[in-house]
């Protein structure tokens, strides 16, 4: 019996596995890859699938409340939540996190605006820096609230990055940045790939390692 998965398809050429934090399995495929082929190579997989869910499950953090005194990540750092009178906009930060009172039912909502719009400055700055840099030519950076990837570059020189991102210290940040820049000149993740990531970040190897042990907590869920 196939491990049931939800199947996103685009223009790739391997097909990768994705293991949620709930436990849900992600499968990328290419545009054209036989259903069938998919499914006997999750089934070749489903050894590797159950133990990775089994881990994201032991791993998961109970859901959010949004209480005061709970602490939410920003750059690699944890500040805690304080309710406040009512101010505009709604969740403010400065060495805490403070959101009007009066928004505590909408409270994730604001943290997804707070954090979009710091991952457009943030994440926004760091490609264009990088971008000069190295001589990438890329056409814009989308924020997005993608839960399976980190990010993405398109056919058309389109970056895209989860907001989740700007909770992660910036070289964690910037080893995404340049793992999508590099995109830009070669598509696939041969070894001509990751030498050129290699060539820019010498320790990307660190931040991979980081990213599969810590990137579960990075999230609002």
């Amino acid at each position: 019996m196939t491990e049931p998965f939800d199947l996103i398809r685009s223009r790739r050429r391997t097909i990768a596995l994705i293991v949620q934090t709930d436990g849900r399995l992600v499968v990328r495929a290419p545009l054209r890859a036989p259903e069938k082929m998919i499914r006997e190579f999750v089934q070749g997989k489903a050894d590797w699938i159950r133990k990775r869910q089994a881990q994201a499950r032991a791993e998961r953090l109970p859901p959010r409340q949004f209480t005061e005194g709970e602490k939410f990540l920003y750059l690699g750092r944890s500040y805690p939540l304080m309710f406040v009178p009512p101010q505009r906009p709604a969740l403010q930060f400065g060495s805490v996190f403070r959101l009007s009172r009066s928004a505590r039912a909408r409270a994730k909502a604001a943290f997804i605006r707070w954090y979009k719009a710091r991952a457009a400055e943030v994440i926004g700055g760091r490609v264009d820096w990088f971008a000069r840099q190295h001589n990438f030519n890329y056409q814009q950076v989308r924020i997005t609230s993608a839960r399976a990837r980190w990010g993405s570059c398109s056919s058309r020189g389109t970056l895209s990055f989860t907001y989740r991102l700007v909770m992660a210290p910036l070289e964690i940040i910037d080893y995404v940045v340049v793992h999508e820049l590099v995109h830009l000149k070669v598509k696939n993740h041969s070894k001509r790939f990751w030498s050129q990531v290699a060539a820019i970040l010498p320790e990307y190897k660190h931040h991979v390692a980081w990213l599969r042990k810590n990137g579960h907590a990075l999230t609002l869920e």
